[in-house]
């Protein structure tokens, strides 16, 4: 496996050399009458970079497994499917037997609707029809008309369905490992001092002394939560109130989480966010185009943070800009509008998400041997009493989790600033 990695690791670094060297060829304006390292016509020329772009994100998916063993955080879907009975209708077909409705005999004016003569009655007609009827001329007779107003307002009865509020999505949270933990606190050693004293030595002579040094790091586990009141007429009446409530809260929690996981600032009660993490570095883009922004910030998290850089983390906004990147006579980079685009940069997986500002990027390895949150109890929502919420026939539902982020490296990850 060892030679593997150190092969594909070998293509995937060439071949990301290579697309460096035409970016920097082309410069700020992508004018690709400028590269050199490739030949033929513009287009020929941008074809050739897609192909390359291709060629590092498949070396990238098959380095990736290599590299990490990052457990994916389920998706939690809706505490309860919202319900909605469905009444019986004329002309539909029967419910299955263990929610068929009870068959109602027809009143008259149904019988009379059903009956043959009044389908044979053909209005228009001056002479009697089947019932005995005749039609008679406007102004014949005054009456009020039997109409809406007059009469019934039809029964409309609502769906059941209620449409969310459109709010920013889970989006980091799957993309950070996770790991349980029964104990209140994360504390482990970290290596902080590191001098080899490995050295050829001649028969007989000393061997040199190396020097390790371990710390002891430590980061709290933090409660994130939140709760509602609600009526005990409202959660008994209404079927779909109580998961209503369940899936809402659970979802603030969860939002919650996700933006603490990259803007915490480790000061009680916030948890530790990956742009406080000690040690993390920075790229700032200046006039290098965005592509080469970022693959300056891998190159940092290579060789200074001796990582493996798996995900580049952007604001929606900003993918677009690299989207939209066209050469200086207007072919796009990315692929043409028909085309859905890769999903990637350099071989990274692509996170689109507004949890982290405008403007700012994130590069970084999302291993479990850099980054790992730890769970202390999972999401749970429960239903209880507070104050006076027993005899006003009220419960306060609430909702929380208790975790800890724990970055191992800070190194491991590298803002691009300036976007």
């Amino acid at each position: 496996m060892s030679d593997t990695l150190q092969d594909i690791s070998g293509k995937l670094e060439e071949r990301r050399t290579k697309l460096a060297e035409i970016f920097t060829q082309a410069g700020s304006d992508l004018d690709m009458t400028k590269v050199t390292s490739i030949n033929g016509s513009t287009a020929e020329k941008v074809e050739q970079l897609r192909n390359l772009n291709d060629e590092i994100a498949d070396l990238q998916a098959q380095a990736e497994p290599l590299h990490q063993q990052a457990s994916e955080i389920e998706r939690a879907r809706k505490n309860a499917e919202q319900l909605g009975e469905l009444r019986p209708h004329p002309g539909h077909a029967a419910a299955p037997a263990d929610r068929r409705a009870t068959v109602q005999p027809l009143s008259l004016g149904e019988m009379f609707i059903a009956s043959d003569a009044y389908k044979g009655y053909r209005r228009g007609s001056r002479a009697p029809g089947p019932l005995g009827v005749v039609d008679l001329a406007p102004g014949e007779i005054m009456a009020t008309l039997f109409e809406t107003g007059a009469g019934w307002a039809p029964e409309s009865m609502r769906t059941g369905r209620v449409v969310d509020k459109a709010l920013r999505p889970i989006q980091l949270a799957d993309l950070v490992p996770t790991a349980q933990t029964t104990q209140a606190a994360i504390v482990y050693m970290e290596e902080t001092t590191a001098t080899t004293g490995a050295a050829t030595r001649a028969e007989g002579a000393t061997y040199v002394a190396s020097t390790l040094v371990l710390t002891q790091r430590s980061k709290t586990v933090r409660s994130i939560g939140t709760s509602i009141p609600a009526t005990d007429e409202q959660l008994e009446d209404v079927a779909q109130a109580q998961s209503y409530i369940d899936g809402r809260l659970g979802f603030f929690v969860r939002q919650e989480l996700d933006d603490q996981l990259m803007n915490g600032t480790d000061v009680a009660p916030e948890l530790d966010g990956i742009l406080g993490f000690t040690d993390l570095q920075t790229q700032a883009k200046g006039a290098d185009p965005t592509p080469d922004a970022v693959y300056k910030a891998m190159t940092k998290i290579r060789v200074t943070g001796r990582a493996f850089p798996t995900a580049y983390v952007t604001h929606p906004n900003d993918w677009q800009q690299v989207r939209l990147l066209t050469t200086a006579d207007g072919i796009y980079i990315w692929g043409s509008p028909s085309e859905a685009g890769p999903e990637r940069i350099w071989g990274l997986q692509v996170v689109q998400a507004d949890v982290i500002a405008e403007g700012t990027g994130l590069v970084g390895d999302f291993s479990p041997a850099m980054i790992q949150l730890y769970i202390r109890r999972g999401l749970e929502v429960q239903v209880g009493y507070d104050s006076s919420d027993f005899v006003s026939g009220k419960v306060t539902v609430r909702a929380g989790i208790r975790a800890a982020l724990v970055g191992f490296r800070g190194a491991a990850f590298c803002t691009v600033t300036g976007i």
